[in-house]
């Protein structure tokens, strides 16, 4: 059978995150994409203007659907905007006996809210403790764990204290430091795995997060091990970076289509 992932997140008009950037990831890993819309955001590379986030019953009957039908190897949880999408989400796959890959979208790249601030609390206490795997970028961290993560060692201290909170891997993003190398922390079965590729120079990082959840989501449907589903999406999301089609006047997209799996 085709391996089935379900994305639960909001929708990008300008195709280089959310929604969009997952399908197009699915796609590219010859998996089977389905999606459950929490929100519909105005958005393009500069900026997002307007979100109307989804009615949370709405959301709910979007999951009954697809996991009544189809069903589903893996789930990646995006952009959720509320605590009652957030609770609605949670009771809908709390059950489910599948790999959960939660990227706490918070802000855009830009740095536009995406997630109201009273409801980072729910998405701490229903969505966290669900996560097979999260992975947050540094200003996520902090967010959710109310210390700074600004170097590779608060990075290592951020990855043990979401470990220790009961989340199996944990996926620390080092996008936004400055070093020459592009590093991100795996911290698994209490083991950390430092994944490393040169950094490259560009604003052409539109969607980044999103996609390299939805590759890693892909991967473990796929039946990978979280290491190697990991790996692989951090080279997929480095070259899609590197083949950015240089769109838009902002934060432009990437290119999802060049990838051929080894």
């Amino acid at each position: 059978m085709v391996p089935r992932v379900l994305a639960i997140a909001g929708s990008d008009p300008s195709g280089g995150a959310g929604i969009q950037a997952d399908l197009k990831t699915y796609a590219a890993f010859g998996v089977y994409g389905m999606t459950a819309i929490t929100a519909l955001t105005v958005q393009n590379t500069v900026g997002v203007t307007r979100v109307v986030l989804t009615d949370p019953a709405v959301v709910r009957e979007q999951i009954r659907a697809c996991l009544d039908d189809i069903g589903v190897d893996a789930i990646k949880i995006g952009m959720l905007g509320s605590a009652a999408i957030i609770r609605a989400v949670a009771e809908e796959i709390r059950s489910l006996q599948v790999p959960i890959v939660v990227d706490p979208v918070m802000r855009a790249k830009g740095g536009d809210p995406l997630l109201e601030p009273e409801a980072e609390d729910a998405f701490r206490e229903a969505i966290v403790p669900l996560a097979t795997v999260i992975t947050p970028n540094l200003p996520e961290a902090e967010a959710l764990l109310g210390f700074p993560v600004r170097d590779r060692v608060e990075m290592r201290r951020a990855a043990r204290a979401l470990a220790h909170q009961g989340v199996p891997a944990v996926l620390i993003k080092g996008g936004h430091l400055t070093d020459e190398q592009a590093a991100d922390l795996l911290w698994y079965q209490a083991e950390e795995n430092w994944l490393t590729a040169p950094r490259i120079q560009t604003h052409h990082t539109h969607g980044t997060g999103c996609t390299l959840s939805s590759a890693i989501a892909a991967g473990l449907a796929r039946g990978e091990a979280m290491a190697v589903a990991v790996a692989e999406a951090k080279r997929y999301v480095t070259k899609a970076i590197q083949d950015a089609p240089g769109l838009g006047h902002g934060h432009g997209p990437l290119w999802h289509h060049g990838w051929v799996r080894s």
